[in-house]
């Protein structure tokens, strides 16, 4: 039995617009709507069109809370943008909510201050039983973060997811 699903047509359909969109994206982040983006003829050929004019409003509100936004290096991310600017970059003190029961591969955490960050590095750090444990998270090269628990001794890279 494979352990592989198979993608919904709506995750497919969002993945193919993500993908068009990140071809044509200009060097700003733009709030236009998809007719406005794609010529009609992409439009069509995406299966978009058969979308009534509420899932479309819908999609368009999704994609306008995700800008695709231009990288250094020319690329373009649909990820969300939470420190555009390297000197935002500052380090954070927070408390994860609730139980914290180590590293697990991609194990996700919620902080107080409503940001949520995932693992972003493999492995993990097991027999740990903590409650709204201290963490510090500072800024690493390319890019990164480094996450570390107080009371636990345990490091992780983490992206922030939210």
């Amino acid at each position: 039995m494979s352990k592989y699903r198979p993608v919904s047509p709506l995750v497919a359909l969002a993945s193919a617009v993500l993908c068009l969109l990140a071809a044509g994206a200009s060097a700003q982040s733009t709030t236009s709507t998809l007719e406005e983006r794609m010529s009609q003829k992409d439009f069509e050929a995406s299966g978009l069109k058969r979308l009534t004019p509420a899932e479309l409003s819908h999609l368009n509100a999704w994609l306008g809370a995700r800008p695709v936004v231009a990288g250094s290096n020319g690329s373009f991310s649909s990820e969300p943008v939470f420190y555009p600017e390297s000197g935002d970059r500052e380090p954070i003190t927070a408390r994860i909510v609730g139980q914290f029961q180590g590293w697990r591969g991609k194990t996700r955490v919620t902080l107080d201050n409503d940001q949520v960050w995932e693992q972003a590095q493999s492995g993990s750090v097991g027999d740990v039983l903590m409650t709204d444990p201290e963490v510090r998270i500072k800024p690493m090269m390319l890019g990164s973060w480094l996450m570390n628990v107080e009371g636990c001794g345990c490091s992780v890279r983490v992206k922030r997811v939210e």
